[in-house]
């Protein structure tokens, strides 16, 4: 399978990336990113509000892998969703993260009243070279019209969740008329539909686990994805889902599984303020 996929300005971005979602300890979010590195991943995902930026680039800096060949993405949180705010919260991630830019740089939830300024913001921070590719994440197509009414850059990627069970085929055929393309986040469902049937039968065809079946799905139909796991085995074999190609029936028969029913928050209400400043469940 093709490994990366091309954006609306040229750039490149690894298909298969390593997400890092509640891993909230530093030491394990090094230990996690540096593992995912050394077996070959390319491209680490991470967010302010993950709490774990620092270890994101201790993993990153153990791993000895070159800056330059690293996509690395942060996210802007909704309590910093303001012109201003947006641009010193990157700043601050980058220092975190101990790099002098990111590859992506998003907005991690709309904001109703803010989203636009918060947009033109990241406009600013692209001029200025400290993240090479903007865009969002949980945006539904309404909010992508109110940016793109202001917009000078096309959003590059659109970051939502994507998988069997709630594959958002109208919003990707929207984003696909749009050029925007389409991250996967929760790509296998943590784990709940790894017993699936039609998943396992599918997988004892080709000889690979459920994980990786659900996973070279989502890539067949044009989707970057974002599986996470703390353990190395589970890190290196989801990593092995370039290794094969599902065939056209195998497909169909995933594309099936469809049930247009989000499970986790509604971008129209996903609860989050300017006034949230966390939500690890650990404090």
């Amino acid at each position: 399978m093709k490994k990366t996929k091309r954006l609306n300005n040229g750039n490149e971005i690894p298909v298969l990336g390593f997400g890092t979602w509640q891993i909230w300890d530093q030491k394990v979010a090094a230990e996690s990113v540096r593992n995912a590195l050394e077996i070959g991943y390319k491209h680490i995902d991470t967010a302010e509000v993950y709490e774990n930026e620092e270890g994101v680039g201790q993993g990153i800096k153990d791993s000895k892998i070159l800056r330059k060949d690293l996509f690395l993405t942060t996210k802007v949180w909704t309590n910093h969703c303001t012109f201003k705010k947006a641009k010193e919260a990157l700043y601050k991630s980058l220092e975190r993260l101990n790099t002098d830019y990111v590859d992506l740089y998003l907005i991690h939830w709309p904001t109703v009243n803010t989203m636009v300024e918060t947009w033109q913001a990241l406009e600013e921070l692209q001029k200025e070279g400290v993240t090479k590719n903007i865009g969002f994440s949980n945006f539904n197509s309404h909010h992508i019209d109110e940016i793109l009414k202001y917009a000078k850059v096309v959003p590059q990627i659109n970051q939502v969740e994507c998988h069997p069970v709630f594959q958002q085929k109208p919003l990707r055929a929207y984003c696909l008329d749009k050029g925007i393309a389409i991250e996967a986040w929760a790509p296998l469902v943590k784990g709940s539909f790894f017993t699936n049937e039609t998943v396992l039968e599918i997988a004892k065809k080709y000889g690979v686990t459920a994980a990786q079946v659900i996973l070279n799905f989502e890539i067949s139909e044009g989707l970057i994805v974002l599986p996470k796991s703390i353990h190395k085995e589970r890190i290196e074999e989801n990593f092995k889902t370039l290794d094969f190609m599902l065939d056209k029936e195998d497909i169909e028969k995933m594309r099936a599984l469809d049930t247009g029913k989000r499970l986790f928050r509604d971008p129209d209400n996903h609860g989050f303020s300017v006034e949230t400043e966390s939500v690890n469940p650990n404090k």
